[in-house]
């Protein structure tokens, strides 16, 4: 077996043919898979100064060839990528020639795509199984294809990409041959493929970059020393972490600043590390992962308030940030910050996250965010590193009180995903705000709906005329929220059961509930207003300036002038306009996510006009409730918003 690191041009530029063995599957990967690839591609596109990015392995042997054939090789493992990448190469070509570009067409076709002097099977570099070679062989031929499996869905899927690309096809080009790189195992002619193949999948595990990595300092280390390094250094780290081993040394070599990308983690410790030094490194790789173990498995932190604030904020996810944890832990552990200071900085960055969550800032700004924060605290705040902490964050999109205030009145908070756990961890944090000394037994709690969330008959008589349309806004709500061990017992019962259940309750949120005759949406906002304030006070605003707390009914009587939706930017004059654009734009940008809005809030949307009092067409033919507040417009399209997962910053309304 022979394994070396190459280019993808190296792969396939010669006169050679990869066949897909019989048993392998199809050409199976979806939207899922093309998505991860063609974000690296533009990142890799735009980057002024781009790196070699590593996309895999890929295992083949020799085969038997006829002596004037091409030499061909059974491709055991990473046909699904090699596949997806001839696709896109097919695609450059025949841009180039749609665009007269004749000699890039050729150069393409003729060094990547074809053995162009070979003839009958032998023209085509790449032959994948039997049930995708004709579809294959009419792309590289240029003939339309009409059968519809995943190759064309993987055509398709590409071109739509390419006509949104801002780079050139030529920058594309160059960047998958010259800067796409892959690990190049090729077995020995008498190894049995298929056992090979077994090996490889018997797990479903490809060849990790934590593998390659092992691989990589043992070839440096002398072999006398090697199993004395392996015991002491790297057998430690495999045991402490595991299957998160890679992701570890991506975040260890994250920890100074520098953001990188999942498949960069083999080539950018491949640039740190050296036979003089591997040792030395392998040292600090193993100081560090004892500090991530901690942060990753709180139960191995001695220390139990910090052991507190790691499990908390696993629970809304902060991975992004451990790069960041990793060197603040380093600092404690070597006494330049002290246990408290260090505590401060876990409750700083859980304050920041939870602002966020609650105002659905989007989180996808976030693996960018926190590798600038390190930087900048040792150019401008080395001297109070947990007083800078706070300064920088406070610049990187934290909402102000007036903004958290009034969302946390109005968010919807239950939901998929994460937003469950996020969303019993704030009911948590504020039940434990009233310091009882009595500790509450959280784990056997669980989020509960007091307007339940399939409405019997009492509901809908106790809830009035407009109930349809106060269950869709305010259901999820928090006003609408609480903690019990009671959920199966509750579950669509009267407000009266309700409350003589919440009477019996530990729970100082559910006391609230023991003066309270009725359940309708005045005391849903009522309640979500107490809890807003105490929201405030919790996660209280950590940057030097505040700004006044604002009504969330100060829409009303007032007359928007502009709305800005998905970067558009459209004329209004009325609440009714805001409420049809806002649905339109939806309509006509996400049509997919328009069904989820609908399937959401039917008594907002429907097809059937007599579900709805006052009814308006929009133009996918959907009618929409107009008879509605101010109000009422701004909540649910807020609402709407979150439910496709936009933002409040991808909808601004301007009043006049």
């Amino acid at each position: 077996m022979q394994a070396k690191e190459t280019r993808l041009q190296d792969i396939i530029e010669g006169t050679k043919q990869y066949i897909v063995p019989l048993f392998q599957r199809p050409y199976s990967w979806t939207s899922k898979e093309w998505d991860i690839l063609w974000k690296d591609l533009v990142e890799l596109c735009e980057a002024e100064n781009p790196r070699t990015h590593f996309i895999g392995s890929i295992v083949n042997m020799p085969t038997v060839s006829v002596p004037e054939g091409v030499a061909k090789f059974l491709l055991i493992d990473g046909q699904q990528r090699l596949t997806t990448i001839f696709i896109l190469l097919i695609i450059l070509r025949n841009r180039a020639k749609e665009n007269n570009n004749e000699e890039f067409a050729d150069e393409i076709n003729n060094t990547l795509l074809v053995n162009p002097y070979k003839k009958e099977n032998d023209y085509f570099k790449l032959m994948p199984t039997q049930i995708d070679r004709e579809t294959y062989k009419d792309f590289i031929n240029g003939k339309p294809d009409k059968v519809g499996n995943q190759l064309t869905a993987a055509h398709d899927f590409f071109i739509k990409k390419l006509r949104q690309a801002k780079f050139e096809d030529k920058q594309l080009k160059k960047i998958i041959t010259n800067y796409l790189s892959v690990v190049s195992i090729v077995l020995d002619a008498d190894d049995n493929p298929h056992l090979v193949f077994e090996s490889l999948n018997a797990k479903g595990r490809p060849l990790t970059q934590a593998d390659l990595i092992r691989n990589y300092f043992f070839m440096r280390i002398h072999i006398d020393r090697q199993d004395e390094v392996h015991n002491e250094y790297w057998h430690p780290l495999q045991i402490t972490l595991q299957d998160n081993l890679t992701e570890y040394i991506r975040h260890f070599l994250m920890r100074g600043g520098k953001v990188l990308r999942q498949n960069d983690v083999y080539y950018s410790l491949k640039e740190a590390v050296s036979p003089s030094n591997s040792i030395d490194y392998l040292k600090e790789l193993k100081k560090f992962s004892v500090y991530y173990q901690r942060l990753v498995y709180p139960e191995f932190e001695p220390d139990k308030d910090l052991q507190k604030y790691f499990r908390r904020l696993n629970r809304i996810e902060v991975t992004t940030a451990y790069p960041l944890l990793l060197t603040f832990y380093n600092y404690y552990a070597e006494k330049r910050i002290s246990g408290p200071e260090f505590a401060t900085v876990l409750k700083t960055l859980e304050n920041y996250l939870i602002r966020r969550f609650v105002c659905n800032v989007p989180t996808n700004q976030l693996n960018k965010i926190f590798p600038s924060v390190y930087p900048q605290l040792i150019a401008n705040h080395s001297g109070n590193l947990v007083e800078g902490f706070k300064t920088v964050l406070q610049g990187r999109g934290y909402p102000k009180d007036n903004e958290f205030h009034l969302r946390f009145k109005e968010t919807k908070f239950y939901g998929a995903g994460d937003r469950q756990a996020k969303t019993k961890l704030i009911l948590e944090t504020l039940e434990e705000s009233f310091a009882h000394k009595e500790t509450v037994p959280f784990d056997k709690l669980t989020v509960e709906h007091i307007m339940p969330q399939v409405l019997s008959h009492w509901w809908r008589n106790h809830l009035g005329e407009d109930w349809e349309l106060t269950q869709e806004l305010f259901l999820h709500t928090i006003g609408n929220l609480t903690l019990t061990a009671y959920n199966a017992e509750l579950s669509n019962a009267d407000f009266t059961t309700k409350t003589r259940i919440y009477a019996e309750s530990h729970l100082e949120i559910n006391r609230y509930f023991s003066a309270l005759s009725s359940w309708t949406r005045a005391e849903i906002e009522r309640r979500a207003e107490v809890l807003a304030k105490q929201a405030v006070e919790i996660w209280s605003y950590f940057g030097q300036e505040t700004s006044d707390v604002i009504d969330s009914k100060e829409v009303t009587g007032t007359s928007p002038r502009g709305l800005k939706i998905l970067g558009q930017q459209f004329e209004v004059s009325t609440w009714r306009d805001v409420l049809v654009q806002t649905l339109n734009t939806i309509a006509d940008l996400e049509p997919e996510r328009f069904e989820l809005i609908a399937h959401s809030f039917p008594r907002y949307l429907s097809m059937d006009k007599s579900k709805l009092r006052t009814a308006r067409q929009i133009q996918n033919g959907y009618l929409v409730e107009v008879n509605l507040s101010a109000e009422n417009i701004r909540r649910f399209c807020y609402q709407a918003m979150e439910t496709i997962e936009l933002t409040s910053e991808d909808w601004e309304v301007t009043l006049g």
